[in-house]
């Protein structure tokens, strides 16, 4: 038999642990969380932020994420100060038309997604391509000057 939120548990010398509550209430949100879907996919209504992939390549690091349904020119892409912030928006209208009625269903959806780059990046020569949902961007790293040696005269 369960009462209210919290397990029933056999008082322990009569002492109560407010501690022990709520590591209990915190599994049991845990294990209500992990129940239900709330997966890194694009959802009909609300703002999610996808996975994003950063591959170092040598001279030129790789952003990927992917961004299903959403069109080239609803993304937007900006660098600043090793952070690239990804935003996009989709939008999409069904149509259902039956027995004479007419159903049109909007939905809009975004978000906005920055992440840490693990090097300085240039925007000159920088890439982008959105192809089949997926978003890949190349950013070429900056090339940081060694020190040079000053010879005295």
């Amino acid at each position: 038999m369960r009462f209210g939120l919290t397990k029933v548990t056999p008082a322990r010398g009569g002492l109560w642990n407010p501690m022990e509550e709520i590591v209990q209430m915190q599994d049991m949100l845990n294990n209500m969380f992990k129940e239900r879907s709330f997966g890194e996919r694009w959802s009909e209504t609300g703002i999610l932020a996808p996975l994003v992939d950063v591959k170092d390549e040598g001279s030129e690091l790789l952003v990927t994420t992917d961004l299903p349904g959403v069109e080239k020119g609803d993304v937007d892409l900006d660098v600043s100060d090793n952070m690239l912030t990804i935003s996009a928006n989709r939008n999409s209208v069904n149509e259902e038309k039956d027995e004479g009625y007419l159903r049109r269903e909007r939905t809009y959806s975004s978000f906005s997604r920055t992440v840490t780059l693990p090097n300085a990046v240039s925007v000159e020569g920088a890439k982008a391509k959105l192809e089949n949902g997926v978003l890949s961007v190349t950013l070429p790293k900056m090339q940081i000057e060694e020190n040079k040696k000053i010879l005295i005269e």
